[in-house]
C-alpha cells in the first residue's frame, strides 16, 4: 500500500483511491503508486475495480509546481512513466470504472479516461487546461478524448481548456451516468457488481476485442475477434455457461473465472 494511493477489496471489487490532499495532484510519487496499485489489481480474484480519489474530489491534475521549471528531457521521462500508469489502468482486463466527485482536471481527467466507464456527481467539473499553461495534455488526453466523444467536441475542451459541467460531459458522452455527489462511489460499486460474478475471461476477451479493434482496420479488428471468440471454448465458463442456459434457461449460470 502506497502513501497516496491503495488498493482496497472487498466482494470481488478493487477500488484504486487516491489520497493526496488536496486535489489528488499526480506528482511522480502518485504516479508510481498508481502503477503498482493497477498492477496489484489485475490479480484474479479482484474481478472488477473503481478509481476513485474520494467524496471533495477525484484528480486535480499534474503537479504544476514541479513541472514549472522543467525541461524538455526531465519532461519527457515524467510523461513517459505516467503514460505508462495510465496505461495500465486502461490494460486491466476487467471492467473499470471512474467515480468522478469534485474536479478531473489534466491528469485526473486523462485518468478517468483510461476507465472504461465514468460516472460523475452533479457538481463534477471536467476539463484539460494544459492550454491555458502554454502545453497539452501528455497522458492521454488528445488520444483517448476524441476517441470517446469525437474529434471536434475533443479539440473544442483542448483547445479552450475549459472545464465541462457534468450535465453536458453526460450529453456528450465525456461520461456515463451523473448521480447526486454523495452517491457517486455507490453508483460506481453499482454499475461493476453485476461483472464481479460474471465470466471473468470472457469479459477480458470482450475488452480487449474492443480496445484493440479500435486501433486497427475492420479485418483485422474482426480476425481479434473470431480468435477472442474461438479461444473462449477452451474454459470451464464456456461449458458450465452453456450447460446452464440449456438446463435452466439464461442467467442462471455459475461462472468461476476459469
Amino acid at each position: 500500500m502506497g502513501e497516496f494511493v491503495r488498493l482496497e477489496i472487498a466482494d470481488g471489487i478493487g477500488t484504486i483511491r487516491l489520497d493526496r490532499p488536496k486535489v489528488n495532484a499526480l506528482n511522480d510519487q502518485v504516479t508510481a503508486e498508481l502503477a503498482e496499485a493497477a498492477r496489484a489489481a489485475a490479480a484474479d480474484d479482484i474481478r472488477a475495480v473503481i478509481i476513485y480519489g474520494g467524496e471533495r474530489v477525484f484528480a486535480g491534475g499534474a503537479d504544476i509546481g514541479v513541472m514549472a521549471e522543467a525541461g524538455y528531457a526531465e519532461m519527457a521521462a515524467r510523461s513517459g512513466r505516467l503514460q505508462a500508469a495510465m496505461n495500465l489502468v486502461a490494460g486491466l482486463g476487467k471492467p473499470v470504472v471512474a467515480a468522478i466527485t469534485g474536479y478531473a482536471l489534466g491528469g485526473g481527467l486523462e485518468l478517468a479516461l483510461a476507465a472504461d466507464f465514468r460516472v460523475a456527481g452533479e457538481t463534477a467539473r471536467l476539463g484539460q487546461p494544459e492550454i491555458q499553461l502554454g502545453i497539452i495534455p501528455g497522458a492521454g488526453g488528445t488520444q483517448r478524448l476524441p476517441r470517446l466523444v469525437g474529434p471536434a467536441k475533443a479539440k473544442d475542451i483542448v483547445f479552450t481548456g475549459r472545464m465541462v459541467a457534468a450535465a453536458e460531459a453526460l450529453e456528450i458522452g465525456l461520461v456515463d451516468r451523473v448521480v447526486p455527489d454523495e452517491s457517486v462511489y455507490q453508483a460506481a460499486r453499482d454499475l461493476v457488481q453485476r461483472y464481479a460474478a460474471g465470466p471473468a475471461l470472457a469479459l477480458r476477451a470482450a475488452k480487449q476485442a474492443i480496445d484493440y479493434g479500435l486501433g486497427v482496420d475492420l479485418a483485422t479488428g474482426l480476425e481479434i475477434e473470431r480468435i477472442q471468440f474461438a479461444a473462449l471454448f477452451g474454459t470451464d465458463d464456456q461449458r458450465s455457461g452453456m450447460r446452464s442456459f440449456l438446463e435452466n434457461g439464461p442467467n442462471k449460470a455459475t461462472f468461476t473465472g476459469h
